[in-house]
């Protein structure tokens, strides 16, 4: 066999073993960070209204989160082996930068949500509403915390800045220029919007099911109605960072940008069209059958009319990214924000005739959009990754430069077994989990809270038990 041909096989398996395997976790970890707020959002209305069916969905949505939170860690730890396995150089390399941030995120984030989890989940009956209250705030801020580790980790691969290369290797100087690096703001307030709208639309479909199933209690009511309030404000929200995200990437990253928009070439002081739809041809450096709206590009692109873009073919054949991919998950994630607008847009409507609760086709249009946030976060994911190609550190180090040195045969053998493993104990936590939502919250749910004696607990542990644990004495032996 070819040795090159080898080299590049094992580079794409190694890189499609990654890409599986964070396509699994990334889906958990969004899903914690929304179902963590949403929790100190029901609490805090709980604690404040006093109203029941604020704590029976905080007691449902517990167990959704404390599921959720354990495939998340297990994902976690797989993932985060692969940077020695299969991307040793990359480690070796960058490891100066990565390494101290991933355990700040251990350190500052996982930590503080290990922490105070236990409390949260089982502390009902062991401490004060303050404390337990405390506790989910903690939880919560601790999966922002990490949200913000792990965004300044990848947006300093995607922009990076505060760092010098010493004998091969890079050495941060500055490291509020290497967390606050130019795309990190961008991506992080992106990020966290989309895991909030991934969540409220979750949410939103669990409760329309119910409702379709006749299934329409105070509580679930209450979450669906919450869910649509989230996605019709945080929807054109999102839209709007999104497109100040567009901005920074033209500027830092032309060359994904030409291959989302799918243009080769531009012609100097003309308006640049958005090409809607189309097929990228990277061999004969054309976009096939594209269907054009002019100036339309321009203005979303550069907000002027006669705003410029770079072509693809600025760039040397080597380092353009794979138009033909990030053209058509651009598109994917947003379609799918389009349709999240016209549910919160539609939600708004019904809600004015007072029909948000009783339509069924708006009540199916939301339960079929429920897995629409974490496909959108999936796309726009494979489109910031692929469109950095092919760099692993933009204009630093390239991807074929990070990849271990492990033959084809290796990668193949991990990659079956990843994909076997994944899919049945990742489907198993999956499919229970929906099982949970399918039962949805129990009226009158949640531990009974004795305020009696939630302060009156003895000190030692084994004076709870009830009655006398000493051993009886042996009765004397009796002889005639």
């Amino acid at each position: 066999m070819d040795t090159s041909a080898a080299s590049t096989t094992a580079l794409e398996l190694a890189r499609f073993q990654f890409a599986f395997t964070v396509s699994f976790h990334i889906i958990f970890p969004a899903l914690t960070i929304g179902l963590a707020s949403y929790l100190v959002t029901l609490e805090g209305l709980w604690l404040w209204t006093q109203q029941p069916r604020f704590r029976e969905l905080y007691y449902f949505w517990a167990k959704i989160f404390a599921i959720n939170f354990a495939m998340g860690v297990v994902s976690g730890i797989v993932m985060a082996y692969q940077f020695g396995t299969n991307w040793s150089f990359f480690s070796t390399f960058a490891g100066g930068v990565t390494g101290p941030l991933l355990a700040y995120e251990v350190l500052t984030a996982f930590f503080l949500e290990a922490g105070f989890l236990g409390v949260m989940l089982f502390g009902w009956q062991r401490v004060g509403p303050g404390l337990h209250f405390f506790s989910t705030i903690m939880v919560a801020t601790g999966t922002l915390i990490s949200t913000v580790w792990i965004l300044a980790s990848n947006s300093w691969m995607q922009t990076p800045a505060g760092f010098t290369v010493t004998d091969g290797r890079v050495v941060p100087i500055d490291w509020l220029k290497v967390i606050f690096n130019p795309s990190f703001p961008y991506r992080l307030l992106h990020m966290t919007a989309a895991a909030y709208l991934a969540t409220g639309l979750f949410v939103g479909a669990a409760g329309a099911w119910h409702m379709l199933k006749g299934r329409s209690t105070p509580a679930i009511r209450t979450m669906f109605s919450m869910a649509m309030w989230l996605i019709v404000v945080l929807t054109p929200i999102q839209i709007f960072i999104g497109d100040q995200h567009g901005l920074n990437t033209l500027e830092y990253q032309p060359a994904k940008v030409a291959a989302i928009e799918g243009h080769w070439e531009n012609v100097p002081g003309e308006s640049v069209p958005l090409i809607l739809f189309g097929w990228p041809d990277m061999t004969a450096e054309k976009t096939h059958y594209a269907v054009e709206v002019p100036f339309l590009g321009s203005l979303i692109l550069t907000h002027r009319l006669y705003g410029e873009i770079p072509g693809l073919k600025q760039f040397a054949p080597n380092d353009r990214p794979n138009s033909t991919i990030v053209f058509w998950t651009f598109r994917v994630m947003v379609g799918l924000g389009v349709l999240m607008l016209a549910l919160g847009l539609w939600g708004l409507w019904l809600r004015w005739k007072a029909d948000l609760y009783s339509s069924k086709p708006f009540l199916r249009f939301a339960m079929w959009m429920g897995p629409a946030g974490l496909l959108a976060i999936l796309a726009g994911w494979i489109t910031t990754e692929v469109g950095r190609q092919p760099w692993v550190v933009y204009n630093v180090m390239r991807t074929a430069e990070g990849v271990s040195n492990h033959s084809v045969l290796a990668l193949s053998i991990s990659l079956i077994l990843f994909v076997v493993v994944y899919c049945v104990v990742f489907g198993v936590g999956l499919g229970y989990m929906l099982k949970v939502v399918a039962k949805g919250p129990d009226e009158g749910g949640g531990p009974p809270i004795d305020e009696d004696n939630l302060f009156h607990r003895p000190a030692r542990p084994m004076s709870a038990a009830s009655g006398n644990i000493d051993v009886p004495p042996v009765p004397a032996a009796t002889g005639n």
